[in-house]
């Protein structure tokens, strides 16, 4: 098994050497954000398709990079919630209630500009090339982000998939790697774990006290 030297290097390398890349998923969930603040809703099914896109883009490079492990995870992950959206219907996807909100787009953000792994001295780099769509941990992060925001596409079986994904780089960061702000993206997955119970306690209780959108 790689040291964690090793790991580290390798996706500072990727963060380094397809830097481009990044740029253009960084446009893609530019657009994507500005669409929902338009007031575009595309269908649920076609949502969770876009938002699985970024996970095969970190299994391509993981493949091209030696690195068997991520590429096998993020091509599962990837390839289930492609198949999980296109069961879901036509519906178009909804915002959830304003906390639900708060807590994705604090998790879209640090995917967004996650510090670690690219090598620069001018912060402002970290805005538009942070390494989303290249490396796992930044990926889950703004991908669980938008799922939290749209209230898991209302999939228990999406849901899961990217929570769990997202809850095991997660811990791996922190405990193998060390990188302390994967809590965020632990903290985000847990929430979207609990998200089917959340929604059994909508069922409950009255929506006030849940604080879904009437």
């Amino acid at each position: 098994m790689p040291t964690p030297e090793q790991i580290i290097e390798n996706l500072r390398q990727i963060a380094i050497d397809w830097r481009f890349l990044a740029i253009f998923w960084h446009g893609y969930f530019g657009v994507f954000t500005l669409a929902f603040l338009f007031d575009y809703r595309p269908s649920r099914r076609t949502t969770g398709v876009l938002l699985a896109l970024p996970l095969l883009s970190v299994s391509a490079l993981a493949w091209m990079t030696s690195n068997p492990f991520n590429g096998i995870t993020f091509a599962v992950s990837g390839i289930a919630l492609v198949v999980i959206s296109q069961r879901l219907t036509s519906r178009s996807v909804q915002i959830g209630p304003y906390w639900l909100v708060v807590i994705g787009a604090l998790l879209m953000a640090l995917g967004w500009s996650y510090p670690h792994f690219l090598r620069t001295t001018e912060t402002y780099r970290y805005l538009y090339s942070a390494p989303i769509g290249l490396v796992p941990c930044p990926t889950l992060s703004i991908v669980i982000g938008a799922g939290l925001i749209l209230m898991g596409l209302e999939s228990r079986a999406w849901s899961l998939v990217a929570g769990l994904t997202g809850l095991f780089y997660g811990v791996f960061g922190i405990v193998r790697l060390g990188v302390l702000i994967d809590w965020g993206l632990v903290i985000g997955s847990l929430a979207i774990l609990l998200l089917p119970a959340v929604e059994l306690a909508d069922r409950r209780f009255p929506r006030s006290l849940i604080g879904r959108n009437p």
